[in-house]
């Protein structure tokens, strides 16, 4: 992961349960709450975004302004039909 020129701060709020938790695992680590809460974020955003792209387009497919293909159709159009 490249490092960012500045770092933004966020505070948020956490279940109690889960606060013991990320805390519990930074003292039998040695790692910071911070540290865990960071990698958390970067290992899910990507997948978060890919989540609401994909939304996004089924609810275009629904409308019927996107179409759709078979896996089929897509061989064929690419010459990779047998």
């Amino acid at each position: 992961m490249e490092k960012e020129k500045a770092d933004q701060m966020i505070g948020i709020r956490i279940p109690k349960s889960v606060g013991q938790r990320l805390e519990s695992l930074a003292k039998r680590t040695g790692r910071s709450k911070t540290y865990y809460i960071r990698e958390a974020i970067m290992e899910h955003l990507d997948d978060l975004e890919d989540i609401y792209l994909a939304e996004q387009v089924l609810e275009r497919v629904r409308r019927g302004e996107d179409s759709v293909s078979s896996i089929d159709e897509v061989e064929r159009r690419l010459g990779l039909a047998d």
